[in-house]
């Protein structure tokens, strides 16, 4: 499988496809999204609930971004992957950000960053960081970096003035040189607003059917993370409970003395060996 470009994802619109975009965090997973077909990777700052044990994703660094950016791309070697910018990582000025987003490209060899907001200062960022040769996804509507701000992790532009201001940051957003944006936790009517006046490809995680292409968290899809489910998650699959059910197997096995079964998962001496094994150990 080819890994796709910005100019695959422009015909896949043109021709009416959908961008398939799922999270993923480690080697493991990455592989079974590429395996799959999935178009896109998102190495998402979500990483610090999903894999860190956080609360939220505020105490993220830098570090654990391209740590795990470096084993996805390993995993996905011929996908297209999105490195998420973590908190307090671009916010302080265009020079971080430029010099952040460049650890991602070139410590991880993401084919991208992606950072959160719509104001001019995250279009100053990401202008800078686009005029550094790097590709930048947007991400407005439901932006967690910003929960305080925004009253929580709730859906956002549920009224007339501010689904326009999340128009407008769209719009915004594209001028200031993005690539793509993600549309987070909006009514439907918005994503289908956005996503008609773009010229840029509209990814959407919650934003309704009308976007270009959809993104999920994996974790939520296949009922790994179990903490909350938001109401846009279609569970695939439960993989929690097939792993719970693994692990309590597996103890009550042991507790058995079921496992190990000698005759099936355990190593042999020969005959000869096992015999002059037991004589040394009588000298």
């Amino acid at each position: 499988m080819a890994k796709k470009t910005i100019n695959d994802f422009a015909k896949m619109i043109e021709n009416g496809e959908k961008i398939t975009y799922l999270t993923a965090y480690d080697y493991l997973t990455a592989k079974m999204v590429e395996k799959a077909g999935i178009d896109m990777i998102l190495v998402g700052d979500s990483l610090g609930m999903v894999c860190l044990g956080y609360d939220t994703t505020f105490p993220v660094t830098m570090d654990d971004m391209v740590r795990h950016c470096q084993a996805v791309r390993r995993g996905a070697p011929n996908t297209f992957i999105v490195g998420d910018m973590p908190y307090m990582s671009y916010q302080k000025s265009d020079e971080d950000a430029v010099a952040n987003a460049g650890r991602l490209v070139k410590e991880a060899l993401v084919d991208a960053i992606k950072l959160e907001g719509g104001g001019e200062a995250i279009a100053s960022r990401i202008r800078a960081i686009q005029q550094a040769g790097i590709l930048v996804m947007g991400h407005i509507g439901l932006t967690p970096q910003l929960m305080g701000q925004i009253g929580g992790y709730k859906a956002q532009g549920r009224s007339a003035s501010a689904a326009m201001k999340i128009v407008h940051e769209a719009k915004a957003v594209e001028q200031a040189g993005a690539f793509s944006i993600l549309i987070e936790g909006v009514p439907a009517v918005v994503g289908k607003a956005i996503t008609e006046r773009a010229g840029v490809p509209i990814l959407g995680i919650g934003g309704g059917s009308y976007t270009h292409g959809q993104l999920l968290i994996y974790a939520d899809m296949v009922g790994m993370y179990d903490n909350f489910t938001p109401k846009f998650v279609k569970k695939y699959a439960n993989v929690g409970e097939v792993l719970t059910a693994a692990f309590k197997q597996y103890r009550e096995d042991v507790i058995k003395g079921e496992f190990p079964d000698d005759a099936e998962h355990t190593y042999k001496m020969s005959e000869e060996a096992t015999k002059e094994f037991l004589l040394a150990l009588e000298k």
